[in-house]
């Protein structure tokens, strides 16, 4: 079994909240993580029919059966919990009582705001990190292995599994079990038709109104779709870095998927071999470097702190650290042999800040260097 990073994070969180939520895309390892932190609680699934009933039907009976506390997974399954779960940790002294699960971040957070605010500690938990895989068991030398296989744990850690086959079921689960229940989707294919439209937009910034149009749907819809993409951790969107700028600065996010293994399945790349050559290579393997930067953040309990910038010429940098005012400028490039082409955008944006900012590559290979222009180049495999 992999040792999770945010292990640690989540031991604090149950030592200084009544209750925890964990909370993640589908697979990610969320109940493995809670059943490993907290082996003497109990496990209840939501996603059980009978149980659910009974939690919505009877949730304060439902609740006595676990005063010793419990893992519900899936909780947002069952919302008429969450009132009376405000009541049972109102009432107690102890911590981490509860440790909720769920990989529906909208309706998680919009019934613990409502319920249970002050109550919660949030762990967000997304598939394994480059970190994580290496330190558990061993990382190919070449970027793209990784990439189309992505990072979920069943994929990562059994041999056997066919990522190809495991992702188009990930995404039709996906479809069949989350966006079935949600209202306003009434055709399933065509919003299967806009997710893959995603995909070939990885890396791009967000036109939602193109979007739509090649989907053939409106902008609101395709703004509603979005939304639903996002909260179920499928799409992050990375906002642009404005501060202090004038209006020559793009302002619209740019869109990435929370698992490359997922857009490499959506944009129809059957094997590593297909991606080594696909036009989309290196919008991925941007994709894969953001996220893990993402992880780093989310497994040591720290907010999102990334975005991007670009200007109406063309000026860009793939990501902007902001840490509490100190920017980290980093550029990310697929090619494994590194080229003078790849600092022009950290020199420009360093040419527009007031203080001294730090710059790194990220590239496709597997040296460290540090080069005269005070640029530290990174491997794609130690970017820490």
């Amino acid at each position: 079994m992999i040792t999770r990073t945010a292990t640690s994070y989540l031991k604090k969180l149950a030592a200084g909240f009544r209750s925890v939520a964990v909370v993640g895309p589908r697979q990610s390892g969320k109940t493995t993580l809670c059943k490993t932190v907290f082996p003497k609680k109990l496990y209840v699934s939501l996603e059980n029919t009978d149980t659910r009933e009974f939690a919505m039907k009877d949730p304060r009976s439902f609740l006595r059966e676990y005063k010793d506390g419990a893992i519900l997974d899936e909780v947002q399954k069952a919302p008429e919990l969450f009132s009376y779960l405000q009541q049972v940790l109102d009432e107690t002294k102890k911590s981490g009582l509860f440790i909720l699960t769920g990989s529906n971040n909208f309706l998680m957070q919009e019934n613990i705001s409502q319920t249970l605010a002050g109550r919660v500690g949030y762990l967000h938990l997304l598939p394994l990190s480059i970190h994580e895989i290496e330190s558990n068991t061993k990382l190919k030398k070449h970027y793209s292995h990784h990439i189309f296989n992505g990072c979920y744990p069943e994929v990562v850690t059994k041999s056997k599994v066919n990522a190809y086959n495991w992702y188009a079921n990930y995404i039709n689960t996906y479809i069949e079990r989350d966006v079935r229940q949600l209202k306003n989707i009434g055709n399933l294919s065509m919003f299967l038709k806009f997710t893959k439209l995603c995909a070939g937009r990885t890396g791009q910034i967000l036109n939602l109104t193109s979007l739509g149009s090649d989907c053939g749907i409106d902008q609101k819809t395709a703004g509603a779709w979005l939304s639903i993409l996002q909260s179920s951790y499928v799409v992050m969107l990375l906002s642009s870095y404005n501060n202090n700028f004038n209006r020559r600065i793009i302002k619209s996010p740019k869109m990435y998927f929370y698992d490359t293994g997922v857009a490499c399945s959506l944009l129809g790349i059957e094997n590593e071999k297909q991606l080594v050559t696909h036009h989309s290579k290196g919008s991925l393997f941007e994709n894969f470097i953001i996220i893990d930067m993402l992880k780093a953040r989310y497994n040591k309990g720290l907010s999102n702190n990334l975005y991007y910038f670009r200007d109406k010429t063309g000026n860009e940098v793939d990501v902007i650290a902001d840490t509490a005012g100190k920017l980290t400028a980093t550029e990310i490039k697929s090619g494994e042999t590194i080229s003078t082409d790849f600092f022009g955008g950290l020199n420009f944006f360093e040419n527009l800040q007031s203080k001294p900012i730090q710059k790194v590559l990220i590239y496709g290979g597997n040296e460290k260097q540090e080069r005269s222009n005070k640029i530290k180049i990174k491997p794609w495999n130690d970017i820490y």
